[in-house]
Order: C-alpha cells, then sequence, then structure tokens
C-alpha cells in the first residue's frame, strides 16, 4: 500500500524502481506484483509526464538533476493515492508541468499531489519541507474504529492488512482502566486505537509530519477521549519523569513512572539507551515492545531482564514483509513481584 521509488536515468528515458545492492542503479520495475496495482499505475503515468515534460532525472555522483524519487501511499477506503515527488531542487517551478501532467492523467485515482524538496547530497529520501499541490492533506485509515492520519511525511507501515493486527495484538494486552505511556508513538496507529481503554494516555514522537498526523487525529475525537490524551515532542530517550498536564500538548516531562502500562514502537535501532535504563529502573507493570528489528530486540530484551525487574512472558510474531526474511516482533514484559 506504500512504496518509495528511485528515480534515475536520462532525460526521455526514466527509470523508476528500486536500487541494485549496493549501488545506486535503478532496476526498472514497471509490473511489481508486490505492489498495490495502483502503485504500478502512478509510476507508469510519472515516467509518462516526465518523458513528456523533458523533466531531468537526479544523478547521484554529479549531485545533478530534477526528479530524484518518487512515493506513493494507497488509501484503502477509497483506493486513491498520494502521491509525493521528490526533486533535487527548492524551487518547485522547474517541476510544476511535470506534477500538473500527472494530475491530469491521474485524474480520478488520484488522492492528491505534493512537490518534495530534497537537495541534499546523502541517500536520505525525503527533505523537511512538503508543498501540496492538490487533494486532501492526509491520507486517512482507520484502527479500532479511530481514525488515523497520515500527512505524507509520516511514517507508515506498507502492509496496513498486518499493521492491523499488530495493533490488535498490543491493544488485546493493554488492560481496560490504566494508565498508558506509548513512545514512537508516530501518528497514533497504536495510541489513537487503545480509545477509550485507557484512563489516560500519555504520546511521545519526535517527527514533525508525525506529530501533525497525530493532531489531526485527535482532532476527530470527542472533547471526553481529547482529554485523556498528552502529547509531548521530543527524543524518546530525553523524556524524564515527572509531572504534566493531562490533556495539553506541550515539550517538557512524561509522567511515565505512573504509567501502568508502557509501549514502544522504536526505529531499527531499538530503544534509545536513556529509556532503556529507565525501564530497568523504573519497571512498568506491563512493557509492550513492538520491534522491527530481531537485533535489537534480543540487545534491549537482554538489558531489560538483566536486572530481575522484568520479565519476558510472551513474544508475537508477524510477517509484516512477505517473501523477505523480515518478521516483526511484539515482546511483552511484565514486572516481577517483591
Amino acid at each position: 500500500m506504500r512504496s518509495r521509488l528511485a528515480i534515475r536515468g536520462h532525460v526521455g528515458s526514466p527509470k523508476i524502481g528500486l536500487f541494485e545492492l549496493d549501488s545506486h542503479r535503478v532496476v526498472h520495475i514497471p509490473n511489481c506484483r508486490v505492489h498495490h496495482p495502483l502503485i504500478n499505475r502512478v509510476a507508469s503515468v510519472v515516467r509518462r509526464a516526465l518523458v513528456e515534460t523533458k523533466m531531468t532525472c537526479y544523478s547521484d555522483r554529479a549531485h545533478l538533476g530534477l526528479a530524484r524519487y518518487l512515493q506513493v501511499v494507497v488509501e484503502r477506503s477509497t483506493e486513491t493515492a498520494q502521491v509525493v515527488l521528490v526533486v533535487n531542487s527548492d524551487d518547485l517551478a522547474p517541476a510544476a508541468a511535470c506534477l500538473d501532467l500527472i494530475r491530469e492523467k491521474l485524474g480520478s485515482d488520484l488522492h492528491s499531489l505534493w512537490f518534495n524538496g530534497n537537495c541534499t547530497r546523502s541517500n536520505t529520501i525525503l527533505g523537511a519541507d512538503f508543498v501540496h499541490w492538490c487533494g486532501p492533506r492526509s491520507v486517512v485509515e482507520r484502527f479500532g474504529g479511530v481514525a488515523v492520519h497520515y500527512p505524507p511525511g509520516a511514517f507508515g507501515q506498507s502492509n496496513l492488512g498486518i499493521a492491523a493486527k499488530i495493533i490488535d495484538f498490543v491493544r488485546a494486552r493493554t488492560p481496560q482502566v490504566a494508565s498508558v505511556m506509548e513512545y514512537y508513538a508516530g501518528v497514533g496507529a497504536i495510541g489513537l486505537s487503545l480509545l477509550p481503554r485507557p484512563a489516560r494516555i500519555t504520546m511521545n514522537e519526535v517527527s514533525p509530519q508525525s506529530l501533525h498526523g497525530l493532531e489531526l487525529g485527535m482532532a476527530q475525537l470527542d472533547s471526553v477521549e481529547r482529554g485523556k490524551i498528552t502529547v509531548i515532542p521530543g527524543e524518546a530517550g530525553a523524556v524524564q519523569a515527572g509531572a504534566v498536564q493531562a490533556g495539553a500538548v506541550q515539550a517538557g516531562l512524561a509522567d511515565d513512572a505512573d504509567a501502568q502500562v508502557v509501549i514502544a514502537d522504536p526505529p531499527r535501532k531499538g530503544l534509545d539507551p536513556a529509556l532503556t535504563r529507565r525501564l530497568c529502573e523504573h519497571p512498568p507493570e506491563r512493557f509492550l515492545y513492538v520491534s522491527c528489528s530481531l537485533d535489537s530486540l534480543y540487545r534491549d530484551a537482554a538489558q531489560l531482564t538483566a536486572g530481575a525487574k522484568l520479565r519476558l512472558v510472551e513474544l508475537g510474531a508477524f510477517n509484516l514483509l512477505p517473501y523477505t526474511e523480515h518478521v516483526e516482533t511484539v515482546a511483552c514484559f511484565e514486572r516481577i513481584s517483591c
């Protein structure tokens, strides 16, 4: 449902696909069977638009050329595509004709269209700023009945069917009445889906785009549910125990020391070391750890259980990316009673 594809090649013959291993050589994949069919259609339309507007393609070695990457996200409820064209320019003018042609050719298949400028000489795909060309401001998905908003720069899982099973697994292990602290909360796919289960929930996230999506999701809640939520921007490892006013959105201190349940869904590098130390020193009744890397999970689990305050009681494995060696794991830890 979500794909980021590299654009390379020459004027009149662009390639849109994936890099060969350990290279910047793009393998053109016009009919990828793993993609939702609409992603393949969008890639085909974008390729034709690049050809017709004679737009140059990015060269990593020379750091020249315009069209750099393509991001496509399919919204399940409407079967339409949020499209982001990543360009090696801070000025959208050189891409305007191409964007207009993409909008025209996709027609009713288009959810929204965005320009993203990325002029960095690095392997980073998306730049920091997005320019809205047309369509809704976010893709909306539902987990546990709650609307979850994905602006174009926010992290989202590619396989939403399996992601929903992971969220269900976490929700089933969260008590009916509990104080919950969630780290790496993203747009709130897990945390918002827990409502109305927790009495209060504090959510921590660092990405501005994800925080914006979380804000959009909270805006659709009624005042009672919205009042249960505290959002704390910043790095998970820098968020320290303390008091916050329920329902506020602020940078500052998190009251994770009182949380009955702590949830974390970190990136591949795993938990921030400061967060691991805090969980070891002040273990919650239950810690639910959603991991996308077995290596970091092994490391963090060893540290979390070393002090004999937390024990690993359950593991759930999910085939999030079929036909690959990748496994998404949910580890459930519980506090050991003295």
